[in-house]
Protein backbone atom coordinates (compact mmCIF):
# COMPACT_ATOMS: atom_id res chain seq x y z
CA UNK A 1 0.00 0.00 0.00
CA UNK A 2 3.16 2.33 1.06
CA UNK A 3 4.60 1.19 -2.86
CA UNK A 4 1.33 2.39 -4.46
CA UNK A 5 0.71 5.42 -2.67
CA UNK A 6 3.98 6.64 -3.40
CA UNK A 7 3.50 6.33 -7.13
CA UNK A 8 0.10 7.35 -7.44
CA UNK A 9 2.17 10.69 -5.61
CA UNK A 10 4.79 10.63 -8.54
CA UNK A 11 1.79 10.24 -11.08
CA UNK A 12 -0.14 12.88 -9.87
CA UNK A 13 2.92 15.28 -9.23
CA UNK A 14 3.75 14.67 -13.05
CA UNK A 15 0.87 15.07 -14.71
CA UNK A 16 -0.44 17.92 -12.41
CA UNK A 17 -3.65 15.80 -11.35
CA UNK A 18 -4.67 17.03 -8.03
CA UNK A 19 -7.26 13.44 -7.48
CA UNK A 20 -4.13 10.85 -7.89
CA UNK A 21 -1.96 13.22 -5.92
CA UNK A 22 -4.97 13.36 -3.04
CA UNK A 23 -5.26 9.48 -3.30
CA UNK A 24 -1.55 8.91 -3.50
CA UNK A 25 -0.99 10.92 0.17
CA UNK A 26 -4.26 8.98 1.90
CA UNK A 27 -2.47 5.42 0.83
CA UNK A 28 1.02 6.82 1.79
CA UNK A 29 -0.89 7.40 5.20
CA UNK A 30 -2.80 4.59 5.31
CA UNK A 31 -0.27 2.33 4.84
CA UNK A 32 2.54 4.04 7.50
CA UNK A 33 -0.41 3.35 9.71
CA UNK A 34 -0.49 -0.43 8.88
CA UNK A 35 2.79 -0.87 8.70
CA UNK A 36 3.74 1.27 12.60
CA UNK A 37 0.77 -1.33 14.12
CA UNK A 38 2.27 -4.44 12.68
CA UNK A 39 5.24 -3.74 13.84
CA UNK A 40 4.59 -3.23 17.10
CA UNK A 41 2.58 -6.41 17.60
CA UNK A 42 -0.89 -4.73 17.12
CA UNK A 43 -3.05 -7.28 15.36
CA UNK A 44 -4.49 -5.64 12.28
CA UNK A 45 -7.27 -6.93 10.93
CA UNK A 46 -7.28 -10.66 12.88
CA UNK A 47 -3.44 -10.79 11.67
CA UNK A 48 0.07 -10.46 13.52
CA UNK A 49 1.02 -9.07 10.32
CA UNK A 50 -0.96 -6.99 7.78
CA UNK A 51 1.18 -8.79 4.90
Amino acid sequence: MIALGVILLIIGFLADIAILWTIGIILLVIGAALWILGAVGHAVGGRKHYW
